[in-house]
């Protein structure tokens, strides 16, 4: 038997997703290419791979009981000097995000476990690159906007190459999109 590391993560869709994946490479992060443009629900985490299943079966039923919400990000923020990171925020959702990855990493699942740092639902721009490059990702994507339903989240595996691979969607249960999640104009979801 052998481990796996996974994450699940809401998908930034397109074209805000390849976008901020290219800006991210162009900061200087070499990883960019090998992450997909997302939201963390659960950080990178290693399972025995016969546990696959199970942790699968889990995410169906956190799946099941989610329901559609709007995203939304706007401007950057930084987790410096603490985590060398800079961010688009997640300006709208944040309350959903913070419910799912409760449910995803639950204490009775088998993707249970404790966060090195508090939850704080972001899509990563820049992450340990020099300074110049960190502030000059701040600074260019500070009036940075995408909005979109959030229907769904997915399930990744990072593979030994370091990059990630989507294993399985996962869609909510509710069949019925809100209407602040549904009305979408020219990339705009008006508030509730």
């Amino acid at each position: 038997m052998g481990t796996v590391t996974i994450g699940v993560s809401i998908a930034v869709p397109e074209p805000h997703g390849s976008l901020l994946q290219q800006l991210r490479a162009g900061f200087g992060d070499a990883a960019a290419h090998g992450i997909p443009t997302h939201v963390t629900l659960l950080p990178p985490t290693e399972v025995d791979d016969a546990k696959l299943a199970a942790v699968e079966a889990h995410l169906t039923e956190v799946a099941a009981a989610g329901r559609p919400f709007p995203m939304r990000l706007s401007g950057t923020g930084t987790f410096r000097p603490l985590s060398p990171v800079v961010y688009v925020q997640v300006a709208e959702g944040v309350e959903a995000c913070t419910w799912l990855q409760k449910q995803v990493r639950d204490a009775s699942g088998p993707v249970a476990r404790e966060l090195q740092f508090p939850y704080h639902p972001h899509v990563t721009v820049a992450h340990g690159i020099d300074d110049d490059a960190m502030d000059r990702a701040f600074e260019e994507l500070a009036d940075y906007r995408a909005e979109w339903p959030c229907t769904g989240f997915a399930l990744y595996e990072q593979g030994a190459d370091g990059e990630w691979r989507k294993l399985r969607e996962y869609v909510f249960g509710g069949a019925i999109v809100p209407p602040q999640a549904a009305h979408v104009e020219r990339g705009s979801i008006p508030a509730p």
